[in-house]
């Protein structure tokens, strides 16, 4: 575990030694502020509505925040040729994987404890729940594990960056719209492809400030599945 916590560090000091790990969270906070001001002020909704709508949007954030810090992962180590001090080194595939899943996700959720103060400003003028609060928040962090668990794995795939950041994204958007085919589909595949659907129905109860162990499950389920498949990639590549 120690060598996990190392690798961890590593990969958060290298993050943001370059302007990859500030600009993805101040851009993350700059979009969801603005989105939050625009569904505040400018439209006529409720308080919780108003709070619906922040974590809806930060869902979307949130997404392309982790596929956009997780594509340099591995695919960065590949093209600066460390990868190879990696796997020659007494670390195991598991402990690699788990320690820059670790930084990643650390980065995100981080910039989602930040941007809490935005719904927090709803009680100026408001009145929520604050479990509605963290019940969201969790949802959030929940996501934005299991995106950069699929970032993580495209980046194992890819020689280049640019390549891991297009693979990590249509991996991402076509579970997003699995709920597509879950609407043109008849039982029982509709209620399959819905359940495996990344947003939709899995975050709509975290959104309305329902803890659902059913969704927790599904996220936790997503984030194992892509790291394991992480984690046997990079075994091959090793031994190859």
């Amino acid at each position: 575990m120690s060598r996990v916590l190392l690798l961890t560090h590593r990969e958060l000091r290298a993050a943001f030694r370059s302007p990859v790990g500030s600009v993805v969270v101040a851009a993350m906070l700059l979009i969801e502020g603005i989105l939050f001001y625009w569904a505040a002020l400018s439209q006529k909704l409720l308080s919780a509505e108003v709070l619906e709508q922040f974590f809806y949007h930060s869902s979307g954030v949130t997404m392309v925040a982790a596929v956009a810090l997780s594509m340099r992962l591995l695919a960065e180590e590949r093209q600066t040729g460390t990868l190879v001090l990696l796997n020659t080194s007494p670390i195991s595939s598991h402990e690699v994987v788990l320690g820059k899943f670790l930084a990643a996700s650390a980065i995100v959720a981080g910039a989602t404890l930040l941007s809490l103060y935005m719904p927090a400003l709803i009680f100026v003028n408001g009145k929520v729940s604050l479990g509605h609060i963290a019940v969201g928040a969790f949802g959030l962090v929940l996501l934005g594990a299991a995106t950069t668990a699929i970032g993580l794995f495209a980046s194992t795939l890819a020689k280049s960056q640019v390549v891991a950041a297009l693979l990590g994204a249509a991996i991402t958007v076509g579970m997003i719209l699995m709920w597509i085919l879950a609407k043109s589909t008849e039982p029982p595949l509709n209620e399959f492809f819905g359940a495996i659907a990344l947003h939709h129905e899995n975050f709509r109860p975290f959104m309305n400030g329902t803890l659902n162990l059913g969704a927790a499950t599904y996220y936790v389920a997503v984030t194992y599945f892509f790291l394991l498949a992480a984690t046997k990639t990079l075994e091959a590549r090793r031994w190859r």
